[in-house]
């Protein structure tokens, strides 16, 4: 792309919640000379936020951008390298700005969970992007940084000791931290979407929905989203996940777009770690019980009014103790088509989905930035690993967080 763009980096939508944090973060880390911008719909309120962010951030311009009115989104795209979108709920407003930055041949990076929204992404804007060479890197956030670069990192090193390739690969997900409004009206979009739209709920039932080919995929059952409680070769006990229906959907692109590379064979989930001994056992029952009856709650128009009383609203969420105290730890078993047993873990601290995304956002963002001659030769509707790869494996070891995979 041409230096001739005003911009290398803009964030858009830095009035939200992560997206605050994810300014903050770059402004911390960006090199000198980077020529970043911020965005938002009211340009007041983006000043408001750039005036109580590091010193650094003192003199980034401002851009006035909004998700309704197409010309500013092309007049954002067409004046920068990378444009960072915390602006959702993403199945809402993501669509128009992804649209921009590939038509533009910008880079972009989101911090997207919502499955439709990437398939219709895919679906629309990956053949654009291909053409103009812009990465569209969704899910560079908690969902789903740690579960895609676990296993990349896992395949890597597999693939390194000439064990033959991935068979069963099982992620054990143990974390703390909050929630923030953001995350509320994600998860109400796709319920609302789902009640109402039979196609959606295929898809998201459908355990290859982000393939880049479907009808290529192995005709091989994968594990359930939603098991029954259970425990693991060492005794504690695991639920659902509910990130599972989610990440095993990007960690399944990933391993489609590099040519099954992780193996054809790979069978891939996730669940929840809850502890050891009957604490373990009564919390692995509770959250089985609890995820279905949240989305009940969510789909009824009554109790979502009654819970829209008591969850965060939109631009709010966990207090400043809550991000420091928090932490994420993803456990990766996995053993190989010649029966050999490896082991991935990728941990850091920091609210997960707040403190630890701002860095594996902000990283993202650094990357698409700094290290294109170094990034994966890809183009189009990308994930972490094939978007950004090793490079955002070594930015985010040299930030504190762990990666790393070894034999059993």
């Amino acid at each position: 792309m041409s230096d001739a763009r005003a911009h290398d980096l803009v964030l858009f939508g830095v009035t939200g919640f992560v997206g605050r944090l994810t300014a903050a973060y770059v402004a911390e880390h960006a090199p000198p000379g980077l020529r970043v911008a911020l965005a938002g719909r009211t340009r007041g309120k983006v000043e408001d936020v750039r005036a109580g962010l590091p010193s650094a951030a003192r003199d980034w311009p401002v851009l006035v951008a909004d998700t309704s009115d197409p010309a500013s989104l092309a007049a954002m795209a067409g004046a920068t390298r990378v444009v960072v979108s915390t602006v959702g709920p993403y199945l809402r407003h993501g669509l128009p700005v992804v649209g921009a930055c590939a038509r533009n041949g910008t880079h972009y990076a989101d911090l997207t969970g919502e499955v439709p929204f990437v398939r219709r992404a895919i679906d629309r804007y990956d053949h654009v992007a291909r053409d103009s060479g812009a990465r569209i890197v969704h899910a560079c956030g908690y969902d789903a940084v740690p579960s895609d670069l676990a296993v990349h990192v896992l395949h890597r090193r597999v693939e390194a000791d000439g064990a033959g390739a991935l068979r069963d690969v099982r992620t054990v997900a143990t974390a703390r931290g909050g929630v923030s409004g953001g995350t509320v009206a994600s998860m109400r979009g796709i319920v609302e979407q789902a009640a109402k739209d039979a196609r959606v709920r295929r898809l998201l039932a459908d355990p290859y929905a982000l393939s880049p080919d479907r009808g290529a995929e192995p005709a091989l059952p994968q594990p359930p989203d939603s098991p029954l409680p259970g425990r693991t070769h060492d005794g504690a006990w695991v639920a659902a996940s509910p990130m599972a229906s989610f990440n095993t959907r990007v960690v399944r692109r990933s391993n489609a777009l590099t040519g099954w590379s992780y193996g054809r064979s790979m069978r891939y989930g996730e669940v929840a770690g809850t502890g050891r001994g009957a604490r373990g056992a009564a919390a692995a029952l509770a959250l089985t019980a609890a995820l279905p009856a949240l989305v009940g709650v969510v789909a009824l128009p009554p109790t979502r009014a009654l819970l829209d009383r008591v969850l965060p609203a939109s631009g709010e969420g966990p207090d400043e103790e809550t991000r420091r105290t928090g932490r994420f730890r993803m456990e990766v078993h996995a053993v190989t088509t010649t029966g050999r047993q490896y082991r991935a873990l990728a941990q850091g601290d920091g609210d997960p989905g707040y403190a630890a995304t701002s860095v594996m956002l902000g990283e993202s963002a650094l990357a698409l930035a700094l290290d294109g001659d170094r990034l994966p030769d890809r183009a189009g509707s990308l994930t972490p690993a094939t978007g950004i790869g090793d490079v955002l494996v070594g930015r985010l070891r040299a930030a504190g967080h762990t990666y790393e995979a070894s034999p059993r």
